[in-house]
């Protein structure tokens, strides 16, 4: 165990905006201990052993800082499955309707004025043509939805624009019947929830019930509800005041990402993948080709339809369920992760090549895109990086290159280290492990020494520079 003192400045604590009249007053100087990767002190002991490698090193900060009450301000959303009954549920098919209208009428009269090359709407014009809409008798059955769902279909295409202008998304398109039905209800003084009775009042629908899974905590801020596979869903956004989080943990630990082992630790223990996909691959290619067999858009073209929609739910399901599982145990148990910085869309590119210069490998390379995509290796990183700034803890994401090919023991990097995909022995020393594991050790201590530079503000070179985003999570920019 390596003991460090520092002043709590050094660790970029980041306190809410809000203290103020808030904060507490302070009492006494208290000495608590909690863990954090951090080296390159100028009083750190540099330790080397021979062919001993340290896979979970606790490493613990001796800190004094006054007893502040901090507090800080949590959005979250909770999401249930609705039970309506058929006049709740055709009204909300309609209003569904209304929205995707709303915002392709909305679309349509955007692109008209980019193509001519004039200025676009803003939100207060397009509300103004809302009402001009909603009063006209060609669409007077807009007046039959909420006015706020209709508004907020507007804002979301407003967005939608101000993110293609800033080169942030592609220039935004028309919304398909079926396709991600939803309207969201933003003012939470028309909403009303009734936890013991497992139902929640919305206007225009009145009470609806809906299966309670778990406690809404918080003040209601908004509610979304959405159609998905023939269900109806609400989703209900709220904020709460929650204590400064402090990591519970007291270890670091670095993560492998691979298809064989979905998530390899650096202490050795792994997490083989779902292949979600795969298992129910089978069954959706027969629900398919029976759907290509049907009249389109006939009834019994619809059941199939039905059926192949069933099915990607329960693969999604199945594989949110795994991630939020093994994310969830992974921030519970350590204070600091350390993952690669992987470009999941680099990663899965198409290896087929032109017809000009063909791709090699083309069939295995679809293979491991296919298992790679199946895994959510993104969902992944992003569960972890808000669930441990739940906990109090950091995630540090290293560049991948060498990870698997550098010998922890004497740092030797060589391609020849790893003869197969799951042996790594040192063409160096000789030190033999999981080559899994190597790359997990490999990729805490980057992040062990990425960590420490932007918490004793050394400057380092540009490879290593970090930076920490709002969530309390280090992002390495190679």
């Amino acid at each position: 165990m390596i003991v460090l003192a520092v002043h709590l400045d050094q660790l970029r604590l980041e306190v809410g905006a809000d203290l103020g009249e808030d904060r507490a007053q302070p009492v006494d100087s208290v000495t608590i201990e909690y863990p954090a990767a951090i080296f390159r002190y100028k009083d750190q002991m540099d330790m080397h052993l021979k062919n001993a490698v340290s896979s979970m090193p606790n490493i613990v900060v001796v800190a004094h800082r006054p007893n502040y009450n901090i507090r800080m301000q949590r959005l979250q959303a909770f999401k249930y499955e609705l039970r309506p009954d058929g006049q709740q549920e055709r009204q909300m098919r309609r209003f569904a309707g209304s929205c995707r209208f709303v915002y392709n009428k909305g679309l349509a009269l955007q692109k008209e004025r980019y193509e001519r090359g004039e200025k676009k709407l803003g939100y207060a014009g397009l509300c103004k043509l809302l009402t001009e809409w909603r009063n006209s008798a060609e669409t007077a059955w807009l007046a039959d939805a909420p006015v706020h769902p209709l508004q907020q279909a507007l804002k979301d295409l407003e967005r939608a624009y101000s993110n293609f202008f800033a080169k942030r998304a592609d220039f935004p398109r028309f919304k398909k019947k079926g396709q991600r039905d939803s309207f969201r209800y933003p003012d939470p003084k028309q909403i009303k929830l009734d936890q013991g009775n497992s139902r929640i009042f919305l206007p225009k629908l009145g009470w609806l019930r809906y299966r309670n899974s778990r406690e809404v905590l918080g003040t209601v801020r908004n509610v979304t509800v959405s159609q998905s596979c023939g269900k109806w869903f609400v989703s209900i956004q709220t904020e709460r005041e929650v204590e400064q989080p402090v990591p519970q943990a007291t270890t670091a630990v670095g993560i492998d990402m691979g298809v064989i082992r979905f998530a390899t630790l650096s202490d050795g223990t792994f997490y083989a993948p779902l292949n979600s996909f795969k298992r129910h691959e089978t069954a959706l290619r027969k629900a398919q080709q029976a759907m290509s067999r049907k009249t389109k858009f006939s009834n019994n073209w619809k059941k199939a339809k039905a059926r192949v929609q069933r099915i990607h739910s329960r693969i999604g399901n199945a594989r949110r369920d795994f991630l939020h599982k093994t994310s969830t145990a992974i921030s519970q148990n350590h204070a600091m992760v350390c993952i690669e910085d992987l470009q999941v869309r680099n990663i899965s590119r198409s290896a087929a090549g032109t017809t000009e210069q063909p791709g090699r490998n083309v069939r295995a390379k679809s293979g491991l895109n296919k298992s790679i995509l199946d895994q959510g290796w993104f969902e992944f990183r992003r569960q972890l990086d808000y669930k441990l700034a739940w906990q109090g803890g950091w995630l540090v994401a290293v560049p991948p290159q060498n990870t698997s090919r550098s010998c922890p023991c004497c740092g030797h990097v060589s391609a020849d280290n790893r003869q197969t995909q799951a042996r790594f022995a040192c063409v160096e020393c000789g030190f033999e492990e999981n080559a899994d594991v190597v790359g997990a050790i490999n990729v805490l201590r980057a992040g062990h020494a990425r960590f420490a530079c932007e918490v004793s503000d050394a400057v380092g070179s540009p490879a290593a520079g970090t930076h920490r985003s709002d969530s309390g999570a280090a992002q390495c920019h190679p």
